[in-house]
């Protein structure tokens, strides 16, 4: 299984690139937002390596949390790799974060492909998923997961909590804490 890859671009368009590791070249899919952060020739990429039948397909993120955000578009019933990277390609993982928070349902029919029983389906099966998208960015020291906790403690919610807590700026647990207050008291 393919994870990730380095290497140079050979060849690159809007939606796959075909990139050369070592002398092998790999075709890519990847979404608008991974292109437009191609600006060098040499690119790293995590992978998500899709085994069918007939085709081996890979597709790649620039952001761990994109790939997270395909692979979880993956797990839903009726939704493909080319759906999923639609998704991709209209929102970042953040902003898809906030759209499943909100729940708003009208944001994901603007997806190419994504009807109004999709985006219905993809709110059910997605609930709590926001956490995972904004965790995986914005939480991995332990200042964050101290403020966290110590917000739960204090029954707000933890999809309220990460939501603020993704618009902080403090380093220290108690700065984050009070930051986060802050935040909270708006919702």
């Amino acid at each position: 299984m393919i994870v990730g890859l380095l290497g140079n671009i050979d060849h690159k368009e809007p939606n796959k690139l075909h990139l050369e590791v070592q002398g092998v070249v790999y075709e890519v899919f990847i979404s608008l937002h991974t292109f437009s952060t191609l600006t060098s020739q040499e690119v790293k990429l995590h992978i998500s390596h899709i085994i069918r039948e007939d085709a081996q397909q890979l597709y790649g993120f620039r952001q761990k949390s994109e790939k997270t955000l395909f692979e979880g578009m993956l797990k839903i019933n009726g939704i493909g790799p080319k759906a999923a990277l639609a998704i991709c390609s209209t929102f970042t993982p953040e902003q898809f974060a906030g759209i499943i928070t909100a729940k708003d349902v009208t944001a994901l029919k603007k997806v190419p492909g994504i009807g109004p029983k999709s985006a219905a389906r993809i709110m059910v099966e997605l609930a709590g998923f926001d956490a995972v998208l904004l965790q995986g960015e914005s939480f991995t020291t332990s200042a964050s997961s101290e403020a966290l906790m110590a917000l739960e403690s204090l029954g707000f919610k933890k999809e309220e909590i990460l939501t603020a807590l993704s618009k902080c700026h403090g380093t220290e647990t108690a700065t984050l804490v009070k930051e986060a207050l802050k935040q909270l008291q708006k919702f």
